[in-house]
């Protein structure tokens, strides 16, 4: 052993006498190349140069201009092949690093998880359940008789009520006309509520109820865009449910929700919720979709209005799931829940940077309000709210239709209004346009206000809104002409937004 030991001691001391030499040469080699070898190579150019001609020389800056370039190029390559190789160490290392973390966050989980297990054992040893159950069944009788369905809020929302649709039965001092709705609930909301709203917007809020079934509350941040549908819900005596849109809204799952596949449970959201609990009742119901525009509506809310534009109410059918199954809600048929008529779907929307621009998809099948100023103080004695069932309101729309339809003189100086629009900008009034306009007017003007009122307001919301997509400053003359044009068919006291509109666009010139 003693032997073997003074071998290997010598074995170690003649290696690293080899890797020394080794380094002392290649130390030797560069320092004769860069101190004898490069000078003698240069005194023998030196001397060589003495007997150039002009065409040697010649050749010798070409030579060397190109071996420049070569050399150039080999230290590029190598410059590049490093920086790769480089990035692909610092890769594998992030790689280890987040393969470390994973690991890490995998024992968290199984901690999480085992904590979790014991705090349901202490649950399990205070409430007598069996102590043979999984954690999930343990979960499951914690919850409520829903927990193991699929739908546990829509399943929720049939047992909150349990003798199927709820009836509403009027008061007599609920039987009203439109003209005296509006100045009750104007009066309720100042009263009960301490929020403040004009005659013109409410009216036009009405209107537009019988005009969609979506509407669009749009205009700066804080004039009480949100706060008039929750008035509304009050006012009727169900609450406006109030859904926050999301930015990662990209379709009609992130609204309505999906079935995940891996747990076969659906992943219910509040807006599907609230859609299912208006088929319980026949009162009027409002959903908001607050700050709609953070996402892209056109995406996520374009199934929904294209079924709301049906004219069979029996086909406004929203796909859930595939099919139904045991234990389903009692108002899911086939998968699908019937949109009922008592449902209104109000968006409200900022424009400001933070926000998409809702587009004329979206702006044709909705009725747009725009509240831009708050109303000033009203001193209304206390005023309680209504509670009408869907049918009187349609009876009251119906009743507008019949007593206040638009007077033929509206109609023609319409259409006249229309092929100038559609002659000098391109932009068309459309059919479902003048349906809408057909239905608003009657009822605005039922509630109070004026057929020339209605109509400007519409026009403006609904044709002179296009006009922001043209290329006005080549459209001055056109907007003259459209201002004098209004005048001649409407009055030059009367529609006041649409030349309000025109003013600002020639402002912009």
């Amino acid at each position: 052993m003693v032997e073997f030991g003074r071998y290997y001691i010598s074995f170690l001391r003649d290696l690293f006498e080899v890797i020394g030499e080794f380094f002392k040469d290649m130390f030797y080699v560069f320092v004769t190349l860069f101190s004898t070898d490069l000078g003698r190579i240069f005194e023998n150019f030196i001397v060589s140069s003495t007997r150039f001609t002009l065409l040697d020389w010649l050749m010798a800056v070409v030579v060397l201009i190109v071996n420049l370039i070569f050399i150039g190029v080999i230290v590029l390559k190598l410059t590049q092949w490093l920086k790769k190789y480089i990035k692909f160490v610092k890769s594998e290392l992030h790689k280890e690093e987040l393969v470390t973390e994973i690991a890490f966050l995998n024992d968290k989980v199984v901690e999480l998880l085992d904590e979790k297990n014991k705090i349901l054992a202490l649950k399990v040893s205070n409430l007598g359940i069996n102590p043979d159950q999984s954690v999930d069944d343990v979960e499951d009788d914690l919850d409520d008789e829903t927990s193991h369905l699929r739908f546990i809020k829509l399943n929720k929302v049939d047992l909150k009520y349990p003798d199927g649709i709820i009836k509403t039965v009027m008061k007599e001092e609920d039987m009203i006309p439109l003209s005296q709705l509006v100045d009750r609930f104007i009066n309720f909301a100042a009263s009960k509520l301490g929020l403040y709203y004009n005659h013109k917007i409410i009216r036009a809020f009405i209107a537009g109820m019988a005009a969609s079934k979506t509407m669009i509350l749009e205009g700066i941040s804080g004039t009480g865009k949100t706060s008039l549908p929750y008035a509304m819900g009050k006012f009727f005596g169900f609450d406006a449910k109030i859904i926050a849109v999301q930015p990662s809204w990209r379709d009609r799952a992130e609204m309505l929700g999906y079935l995940n596949e891996f747990t076969k449970k659906f992943n219910e959201t509040d807006f599907l919720k609230a859609i299912y609990e208006t088929t319980y009742r026949d009162d009027i119901n409002i959903i908001v979709l607050d700050e709609m525009n953070l996402a892209r509506v056109e995406y996520y809310f374009a199934e929904l209005l294209s079924l709301l534009e049906l004219p069979d109410h029996d086909q406004w059918l929203v796909d859930i799931v595939a099919d139904s199954i045991p234990g389903d809600p009692k108002h899911l048929q086939g998968g699908k829940i019937l949109l009922p008529q008592n449902v209104w779907f109000i968006g409200t929307a900022n424009k400001d940077d933070s926000t998409f621009i809702v587009t004329d998809k979206v702006y044709d099948r909705a009725t747009p309000i725009e509240i831009n100023t708050k109303a000033d103080y009203i001193d209304a004695k206390p005023t309680n709210g209504v509670r009408i069932p869907y049918e009187y309101l349609e009876d009251l729309f119906r009743t507008a239709y019949k007593e206040h339809p638009m007077s033929l003189g509206a109609v023609e100086n319409l259409e006249k209004l229309d092929h100038f629009i559609t002659k000098n900008f391109k932009v068309t009034f459309g059919n479902r346009i003048m349906k809408q306009i057909r239905a608003f007017v009657p009822v605005y003007v039922a509630s109070g206000g004026s057929e020339s009122d209605a109509l400007d307001y519409m026009v403006a919301r609904k044709i002179f809104r296009k006009f922001e997509g043209l290329n006005l400053p080549f459209l001055r003359t056109e907007i003259d002409d459209l201002s004098k044009l209004l005048v001649k068919l409407f009055g030059r006291d009367a529609f006041t937004e649409c030349q309000a509109f025109l003013n600002n666009i020639k402002k912009m010139f």
